[in-house]
């Protein structure tokens, strides 16, 4: 199940919260673990008992943790290496298998043969949930949950059990024990989750029409210009894509309670890469900077140990997203800058402060967009081709579809709109609009005010999903 389906917002959701606020305080922990559950097995029926024994054994294990006092190292590489081979046997099985066969091939013995392993939705979030709660148990940055039920909901709650964001147990121990949700929470999450759906339906859905047209056609059959729109349209619509289900699931929690920390900050206005790394999926990168980078040894042990531990992160990043070459290269593409930046501005002759802005958001835009194409291709061979596309490389006799042919007008202007929404149109309005809303707020109608003015962007994306168009979620794959 996903947020953006008929079924989630006219059964699930109304359901569940309704009956959320019916049932008395005490068993409403209870009622949203097991709609949790019926969420997850709505979509994952047959690995919703691999992720329960997950959850058991994680409460278990964090509590001997708690306890023990001499083995606590011990328990605690057992506990991570637990959650690890589970990550790697379904997400990474058949990657190792295939290059185990490449290697015997090319000795001349008998290929390994595995029948392809589907992988679990969400194992990669509902994993790193339960490896950064187990350290931080070991480091006695909190104490372990007690209560299986209130366990449960940090790992499970369906708001981020599929797609994350990826929620610290110390930012949300307190509320999972008791929260306060007033009608102003409700009103505000329903306007985050209503914009969420938005920038999922109305624009993400729409350009990635463009860009899977674009990517489908075989790289050398490709001219430049259709190129750039297909890949200019995949960089709009992975962001709208993902922010918009950060969106949604950081409204839906509101509606429960729950306050979930941000995870986008308009990333395609960094002026760095490192600076991109602070705004994109916030909560991945601070996850890998606070139990990969730091326990390296981050950027205390020199100039040359610290680019190593940029590399090993990035290169791990791009394995998280998926068993693929094409992910490791584009976590290389983002190590690589991150150590360019990182050498000029630690001794280097070019200072990136000293350039303009523009000419900053320019260089980052571009190299996100370059890594782009291997995040996106089915292969490095298509990767490459399309690559030499984007410069003109294949002759127009090859060509075989044009710009005009996958872009009409209504999508030019659909994309210039998220262009603009995307370089933070929004904020900007916001700022500028703070007066009005000030005063809105002291007569308490500015959270009707916002309804209001979202109201139409929830018939309209409800209406798109009620006519069954395109609708895919990106990082459900991942």
């Amino acid at each position: 199940m996903i947020f953006s389906s008929i079924v989630f917002l006219g059964l699930f959701l109304p359901v569940t919260f309704f009956s959320y606020y019916l049932v008395p305080v005490r068993w409403r922990n209870v009622l949203l673990a097991i709609a949790s559950v019926v969420f997850y097995a709505w979509g994952e029926p047959r690995y919703v008992i691999l992720m329960i024994v997950s959850v058991a054994a994680n409460f278990s294990l964090a509590i001997a943790i708690d306890r023990a006092t001499s083995r606590r190292v011990l328990l605690l590489t057992a506990a991570v290496a637990l959650n690890l081979v589970l990550l790697g046997v379904f997400k990474y099985g058949n990657f190792v298998v295939d290059n185990v066969d490449w290697l015997l091939e090319r000795f001349g013995v008998e290929r390994i043969v595995l029948k392809p392993i589907d992988i679990p939705i969400g194992i990669s979030f509902y994993t790193f949930h339960a490896i950064s709660y187990l350290i931080d148990i070991y480091r006695r940055n909190v104490k372990p949950n007690r209560s299986i039920v209130e366990y449960s909901l940090y790992i499970m709650l369906f708001p981020q059990l599929v797609a994350g964001p990826i929620i610290r147990y110390k930012d949300v121990h307190t509320q999972l024990a008791r929260r306060a949700c007033s009608i102003d929470d409700v009103s505000a999450g329903i306007v985050r989750f209503t914009m969420g759906l938005s920038k999922k339906v109305l624009i993400a859905n729409q350009l990635g029409l463009v860009a899977d047209t674009a990517f489908n056609v075989p790289g050398d059959q490709l001219g430049p210009a259709v190129a750039w729109l297909g890949l200019v349209c995949y960089t709009l619509q992975l962001y709208f894509d993902f922010s918009g289900y950060s969106d949604m699931a950081i409204g839906l929690a509101r509606m429960f309670g729950f306050r979930f920390p941000e995870n986008f900050d308009y990333p395609y206005t960094a002026t760095s890469i490192q600076d991109f790394w602070r705004r994109w999926h916030i909560s991945l990168s601070t996850w890998f900077r606070d139990y990969i980078y730091i326990p390296l040894g981050g950027n205390r042990r020199g100039e040359g140990r610290t680019l190593v531990n940029l590399w090993t992160v990035f290169l791990l990043t791009g394995l998280w997203h998926g068993a693929s070459w094409n992910f490791v290269i584009w976590g290389a593409i983002h190590g690589f800058f991150l150590m360019m930046e990182r050498l000029t501005r630690n001794g280097g002759r070019l200072r990136l402060a000293a350039v303009p802005v523009f000419v900053r958001r320019l260089y980052a835009v571009l190299v996100v967009m370059f890594a782009w194409v291997f995040f996106r291709a089915a292969s490095l061979e298509q990767a490459l081709q399309y690559l030499q596309a984007l410069v003109g490389h294949w002759p127009k006799a090859q060509w075989t579809v044009s710009a005009e042919q996958v872009c009409s007008q209504q999508t030019g202007i659909l994309l210039v709109v998220a262009a603009i929404l995307a370089g933070g149109f929004y904020p900007w309005l916001a700022r500028r609009s703070d007066a009005l809303w000030r005063g809105l707020a002291r007569r308490a109608l500015d959270g009707w005010a916002r309804l209001v003015l979202v109201t139409p962007a929830l018939i309209l994306s409800s209406m798109s999903l009620a006519l069954g168009q395109y609708n895919p979620f990106i990082y459900f794959r991942f």
